[in-house]
């Protein structure tokens, strides 16, 4: 009889060691790789979301981040990440396009009325529904980014679609991207972010097209003086995470992580005002010329991209809702 306390403890206790030991979760190390320089702000977003993960995780979850084209270039990482071959990269929804068409929507020219119409898409139920979609590809979007707006930068002042006639002009190569250049005059050529500023430099290219901050990091306010806010399009940038590295951790870690994520997206937007007027006024030092340019031109020599939007089932519906939530404002 004096054993049957002891014996009665330990099949109380036993079980409840079991529990715990099995809810201890393992360490889980995710190595995440993109293309972007560390001054960028979408980089300092993704560090912050590093520290704060381990900080809230006590050191169970650790991002290792490889910068600056360490493992290729966008198109590179998203298809090592769909191999298996890393967990994590950065991608915009110009590379995501390929893989899945709705992503065009991004593409398509002067769709936002504004930045708050803008990011009441991304970040509603139209761009959870967009988001959703890549999960079939074995990766899955755990944050979403702003990208300001897209312009003209080159060589030569561009003031409307005339003056771009006959350029060439750096492109995410994409259906969308390709066509439009080609309706403003202008040939699309596709290269990777990196060989940029040298062909800017040499004339292998007249131009490209990206938002301020990009343009200000990557140094190519030094070799393309003149930025022409046309301000054609808005991309955002995502966060992708494939399912293997995503399926690596447990609820908990996974919740931890999607706070860490959803922190960094308030943090990546903040930080994106401050850069873009930061980075305007340092353009401006080196002898950039801003240039404030008549849009009018510019939508109509466009208009025909919507029209073979609303032709494509896939799209159309796309275009209705988001230019629903604008009038509805």
């Amino acid at each position: 009889m004096k054993f049957k306390p002891l014996f009665t403890s330990l099949c109380v206790a036993l079980p409840m060691l079991a529990a715990s030991a099995g809810a201890m979760a393992d360490k889980v190390t995710i190595k995440l790789a993109h293309n972007l320089e560390q001054t960028h702000v979408v980089h300092k977003a993704i560090d912050k979301m590093a520290k704060d993960l381990k900080a809230k995780s006590n050191g169970e979850i650790i991002i290792r981040v490889y910068p600056s084209r360490q493992m290729g270039d966008a198109r590179e990482t998203l298809e090592m990440v769909q191999n298996d071959a890393l967990d994590m990269t950065k991608v915009n929804s110009s590379e995501l396009e390929p893989f899945i068409g709705e992503f065009a929507i991004f593409n398509l020219p002067y769709l936002f009325k504004d930045e708050d119409h803008f990011k009441r898409m991304l970040y509603g139920d139209i761009g959870k529904k967009l988001a959703d979609k890549t999960q079939a590809n074995g990766y899955r979007i755990v944050a979403s980014y702003v990208g300001g707006t897209r312009s003209f930068y080159t060589k030569k002042p561009v003031h409307s679609p005339d003056d771009l006639k006959g350029m060439k002009i750096r492109v995410i190569s994409t259906p969308t991207t390709n066509k439009s250049i080609e309706l403003l005059g202008a040939s699309p050529v596709s290269l990777p972010l990196g060989d940029v500023y040298t062909s800017l430099q040499q004339g292998v290219i007249d131009g490209a097209e990206n938002n301020i901050p990009s343009y200000a990091s990557t140094r190519h306010d030094e070799v393309a003086k003149f930025y022409s806010a046309d301000q054609h399009t808005s991309i955002p940038d995502y966060l992708v995470i494939s399912e293997k590295a995503w399926n690596k951790m447990n609820p908990e870690q996974q919740k931890l992580f999607m706070e860490a994520a959803h922190d960094s997206e308030v943090y990546q937007q903040k930080l994106w005002d401050e850069e873009t007027t930061r980075s305007k006024q340092e353009a401006e030092k080196l002898g950039v010329t801003f240039i404030e340019v008549d849009k009018t031109p510019f939508r109509e020599a466009l208009k025909p991209l919507f029209d073979d939007f609303r032709k494509d089932p896939k799209l159309v519906g796309f275009v209705d809702e988001i230019q629903s939530i604008q009038d509805a404002k």
